[in-house]
């Protein structure tokens, strides 16, 4: 088998950048007009340091620009003359606009999609199949409000940022991303999705909500999670039984509108 030898001794982040192309980056900066504001770090500068902080695992402005500024000597592979100051990129963190670095991620998400695909989904009949999950990223009280019951001990609830994620199950990419509080609940999530007809969506009983499922399947878009408990149906028809041990049934929800 022939082996690609165009990447031989080069760092795995320059290999990484060789995938995203001048052209791509150039596309991004007209469209959302990204150095209007802030011309003292150019894009492309500005998106190979956030890169090079994400593959160094860095938690800091500080952290990144002292690790590049070690590396000095050998940022020529990354296209690069010198690392940017500290405030330098605090202020075009701050000024730039994320929809450029939005546009080149899905930009890269549609060229590269059919490479990244799990080949443990490939022959599954649905399409546009859409995983929900969130997680949430703790931090003090005193910034952000806190998630859950009050603890026994009488101890402050540590807050938090709760990431909402919307993936592709057949890549395993996020296509859709949205931080709140810790404290907002999961289902508020689902107002702000913007899903196409035959869209297939799987998610946990925490995004339940009777009044949008209702509108999705008006909209022909499908979904499978758990119910709740306390949950009030009826069973209206029975379709399969003993299908892989399980009973293939369908059911119409009692919702209640409350009026304030």
């Amino acid at each position: 088998m022939d082996k690609v030898k165009s990447f031989v001794g080069q760092p795995v982040l320059s290999q990484i950048l060789s995938c995203i192309s001048t052209a791509t980056i150039n596309k991004a900066c007209r469209k959302h007009d990204a150095n209007r504001y802030y011309k003292k770090l150019p894009v492309r500068v500005h998106l190979v340091t956030l890169l090079y902080g994400v593959f160094s695992y860095c938690n800091g402005l500080r952290e990144l620009c002292e690790g590049m500024l070690g590396c000095e000597g050998k940022l020529t592979h990354l296209g690069l003359d010198r690392a940017p100051a500290r405030s330098t990129l605090s202020d075009a963190n701050s000024k730039r606009s994320y929809l450029f670095f939005e546009t080149i991620y899905f930009e890269l998400l549609q060229q590269y999609h059919s490479f990244i695909s799990d080949s443990r989904l490939r022959g599954l009949s649905i399409r546009n199949l859409k995983i929900i999950d969130s997680t949430t990223i703790r931090l003090f009280s005193d910034i952000l409000r806190g998630v859950g019951r009050n603890t026994k001990d009488g101890s402050r609830k540590k807050g938090g940022i709760k990431v909402h994620t919307l993936m592709d199950a057949f890549s395993g990419v996020a296509e859709f991303v949205r931080m709140t509080e810790a404290k907002v609940h999961d289902r508020r999530f689902l107002y702000h999705l913007d899903l196409p007809a035959n869209s297939f969506i799987v998610f946990d009983k925490a995004y339940n909500l009777y009044s949008q499922f209702d509108k999705w399947s008006g909209k022909k878009i499908w979904f499978v999670t758990r119910m709740k408990d306390n949950a009030v149906f009826h069973v209206s028809k029975v379709i399969l039984t003993n299908v892989f041990l399980f009973t293939i049934i369908i059911i119409q929800l009692q919702i209640l509108c409350l009026q304030v």
